[in-house]
Formats: structure tokens, sequence, C-alpha cells
């Protein structure tokens, strides 16, 4: 079935896997592995690789700010908070990790991680917009448009490099997001210097 469905979307174009991408990220279960189609379609078709790991991007950002943003505001109604003092186990992890619970899943493809688990999470507690949205998008671009090169240059045993490497892939997934939660607080201590001399 994923063969059929992979050469189907090659057929229908990078469009075909910005909506797949776009139901995947918002909580619509899939048949089919995001990261295997874009590296199925950079080896059929290495001339569309970039342009179809963009799409893959935008339409992963958007279902990822869709199910935020209804998490966000629907949160009464679709979510249940947590007893006081007792924080649900997603809430505690991203209680004390913040958005790095976010970044890594959302970078890796191995190991499996909950990404939606945080994504809802970052809705319900209310993680700023701007913030998530940038989260989201460089872990995505990293993930994609490296396994369109994967794809170009190694083909059918991409699959097998990530699946060989995961440790490695892992190591560097958390380096990246040290970085990314310096320059986050960098930032922040930055806007909190401007509101107080504003103040």
């Amino acid at each position: 079935m994923l063969h059929t469905l992979s050469e189907a979307l090659v057929r229908f174009g990078p469009s075909g896997v910005f909506l797949l991408a776009v139901l995947d990220s918002s909580g619509v279960p899939m048949p089919a592995a995001m990261d295997i189609l874009v590296m199925f379609v950079a080896y059929k078709s290495p001339d569309r690789a970039y342009f179809t790991a963009a799409m893959a991007v935008l339409g992963s950002l958007g279902g990822n700010l869709a199910l935020f943003l209804l998490s966000r505001h629907g949160v009464r109604r679709f979510f249940k908070p947590p007893m006081p003092g007792k924080p649900g186990r997603f809430r505690e992890w991203f209680d004390r990790y913040g958005l790095v619970t976010v970044f890594i899943p959302a970078l890796l493809p191995v190991p499996p991680l909950p990404l939606k688990a945080f994504v809802i999470s970052a809705g319900v507690l209310r993680t700023p917009l701007a913030q998530f949205a940038a989260v989201i998008l460089v872990a995505r671009v990293i993930r994609y448009f490296g396994e369109a090169y994967l794809g170009i240059r190694l083909g059918l045993g991409a699959q097998d490099y990530v699946k060989h490497n995961a440790w490695a892939l892992t190591g560097v997934a958390v380096g990246l997001a040290l970085v990314m939660v310096l320059l986050l607080r960098m930032a922040e201590r930055r806007r909190a210097a401007a509101r107080a001399t504003l103040q």
C-alpha cells in the first residue's frame, strides 16, 4: 500500500506531499510515513526533491500550528486540565524541558517520540506562538531537506542509513536542541531588558 501511495504522490506532485503533511501533523492518522515519502520522491524525481521537501515543511508547519491553536483555544472543551499538584506526565515533562520536547521529536524520525502530545502540551501551556512556530520550522527544514538529500544520494538505501545512524542523529538533535534553548533564552532576556528599559 505504501508503494502504491508513494507512486501516486510522485505523479500528483509536491502538492500531494503538502496535503499529506498537513493531515499527518494535525493529528489525522496516515497510512504512510512522511519521511519515507520524502526520500522516495527524492529518489524517483531528484529535480523535484527540494521543492517537495519545502512542501513537506510548509504542510507540517501548518498542521502543527492547527493542532497547537486548537489545543490552546479549545483547551476547556477538548482537554481536561490536570489536578492541582498532580500534573500529567507530558505537562510535567514540558514544564521542565520546554520547547526542547517539541524540537527533538520534530527533528528526528527515530526514535519515535509522541510529537503530537508535546504540541498539545505547548498549546495548553500557552507557549508563545512565534517561538513554537520557529522551533517546528527549524526542525522540519533540517529533517525534510536532509531526507531529500539522502534520497538523492543514497536512493532506496536512505531509510537504512537513517536506521543505522539513529544514535548519531539523536546526538546531533540534542546538540541542536541545546543551541536552540540558548538562543530562545537570549531572546527572552533581550525582551525582558527592553521591557525594563521602557518602564
